[in-house]
């Protein structure tokens, strides 16, 4: 009998060795149950469909009869739950990745082609935070947001803009459920704004993809930062999926600087090191935003931003996958104001005309 405190757990995925080795990595944790395996996602709705559903589906991308997507998209219409993605890091995956988030995952866990056991061995502590961290998700938000979507690009000419120097700037951060969150902000901003610097947490190699997904849904530009970028009107620059990104000013113009270094409260790149380098070269020139995302990574910077006179905005419990950060955030007092998802694009758009 399974102990109803523990987090139910269901995994999908066509390797018999995967599912061995995922089952095993999630029972050393006590607050974990396996409560099935399945090795294609038909097989998988059919159990739980005739057994029970989990807190959390560990899910495979490509694999037979159905793949991963559209598995998740029928899961997301007719059964939201909490989706974490267990897939190969390829060039190739990493757009079906991010087509997966879209989707309405809740997370995604990268796997090697090769040394599998040994990394999942070496990854069980940030595996099952993962899962648990799903298993706390909003359901609801995850449905609503995996049908949020944006086909078209709408740029109007600005041969000027993108040349002029800023005085204010925007520093974004965010983790679990952030990559569709993110899209559905940018995507109703007008390219006229101050430069806007993204802390998403990420795997590497995801970033560029990922930034390359919204420069073609986005009115605004988005790109992978490299070191040295400034950050100009009509600019969204994210930080390359591990390595850290801070904000420095050279008299009125300001550039990121993207710098390797150890892990800040377990992320690399880290909220907190963009944040805190807003306050101390930006100020009250600055808006900070956080949005949903697990742990507490981007709390204590938003509170050093608020403190040297930054404007302050943090994601609210309702709209949020997972309301970890923008809690945190909260609680130190960091946030100006707590608004609904739907409210933060016009909140950066006021703050660009102010």
């Amino acid at each position: 009998m399974i102990r109803t405190d523990k987090v139910k757990v269901f995994i999908v995925d066509d390797s018999a060795v995967v599912r061995q080795v995922l089952q095993a990595v999630l029972l050393r944790d006590p607050g974990i149950a396996v409560i099935g395996t399945a090795p294609d996602p038909l097989f998988a709705l059919q159990r739980m469909q005739q057994g029970e559903w989990p807190d959390v589906l560990v899910l495979d991308v490509e694999m037979p009869r159905m793949d991963g997507i559209t598995f998740l998209k029928k899961l997301m219409a007719d059964h939201p739950l909490p989706v974490v993605i267990c897939s190969t890091l390829t060039e190739k995956g990493a757009q079906i990745t991010l087509d997966a988030l879209a989707a309405g995952a809740v997370s995604v866990v990268t796997k090697p082609r090769v040394g599998l056991k040994d990394f999942l061995l070496e990854q069980t502590a940030e595996l099952t935070q993962t899962i648990k961290a799903a298993a706390r998700a909003n359901p609801r938000s995850l449905s609503v947001m995996s049908r949020a979507t944006v086909t078209t690009k709408n740029i109007a000419p600005s041969a000027h803009v993108l040349t002029d120097t800023t005085e204010k700037i925007i520093a974004m951060g965010m983790s679990t459920g952030g990559t569709v969150a993110l899209e559905r902000v940018l995507t109703t901003l007008p390219r006229t704004l101050p430069g806007i610097a993204v802390v998403q947490h990420m795997p590497e190699k995801f970033t560029a993809t990922f930034a390359e997904r919204l420069n073609t849904v986005c009115a605004l530009e988005v790109r992978e930062a490299c070191d040295g970028d400034r950050l100009i009107p009509g600019l969204v620059l994210i930080a390359p999926g591990g390595r850290h990104m801070q904000v420095r000013r050279s008299g009125a113009q300001y550039h990121v600087e993207v710098r390797d270094g150890p892990p800040v409260n377990r992320h690399r790149p880290s909220v907190d090191v963009l944040f805190r380098s807003v306050a101390q070269c930006a100020g009250r020139n600055a808006l900070g935003i956080i949005l949903n995302g697990m742990g507490d990574d981007g709390a204590r910077g938003l509170k050093e931003m608020h403190d040297a006179g930054a404007r302050t905005v943090a994601q609210d419990e309702a709209t949020s996958v997972v309301y970890g950060m923008p809690k945190e955030a909260v609680k130190l007092g960091a946030a100006d104001r707590s608004l609904p998802l739907s409210e933060v694009g016009a909140a950066i758009v006021e703050y660009g005309r102010g």
